[in-house]
């Protein structure tokens, strides 16, 4: 027999959200929020921890504070169709690189880059760009964030604003 996951409802959703506003707070808190008892809390967040819902707590942290003042973006194209395991064992060798997904269009890849400066920066692109099979890279400084930073999401990682909207 196979154990299926349970279902995600609103209940579980008010629980998440209030993970994501603060990973910190007690059970009993988050239960006087959304009307349940600490104990029953407790439950639904180990269920939803077992079920792979819930993958982890992490401090957020601001990156200017680490040294990281640069950030872009850099769409990576391939000379050929590189399996996205090639371009992983690429990225896991920068670690200025906080998140690298491969995307549809004409790039191949989408990274997401901190440097301590635009030096820095720069030499990182040349590391990436000396990899055997990558074309070209065409890369976007980031000015100003327009929208703020969301607090849930540790560096390089995002996550939707409000989670309340997460199906």
């Amino acid at each position: 027999m196979t154990s299926q996951a349970a279902p995600f409802d609103d209940l579980d959703r008010k629980i998440v959200t209030a993970l994501i506003d603060n990973a910190r707070a007690s059970f009993a808190e988050i239960g006087a929020a959304v009307g349940l008892s600490a104990s029953a809390v407790k439950r639904r967040v180990d269920r939803m921890r077992k079920d792979g819902v819930i993958t982890g707590f992490s401090a957020t942290v601001r990156p200017a504070a680490l040294g990281w003042r640069t950030e872009a973006y850099v769409e990576v194209y391939c000379d050929s169709a590189a399996p996205p395991r090639r371009l992983a064992e690429v990225v896991r060798d920068h670690p200025e690189i906080t998140a690298a997904m491969t995307v549809t269009g004409a790039a191949d890849a989408l990274l997401h880059v901190r440097a301590t400066d635009v030096e820095h920066f720069e030499e990182v692109l040349e590391r990436i760009r000396s990899a055997p099979f990558v074309r070209k890279t065409i890369s976007c400084l980031v000015l100003t964030h327009l929208l703020p930073e969301s607090p849930e999401a540790g560096i390089g990682q995002t996550a939707p604003r409000d989670a309340t909207n997460v199906r």
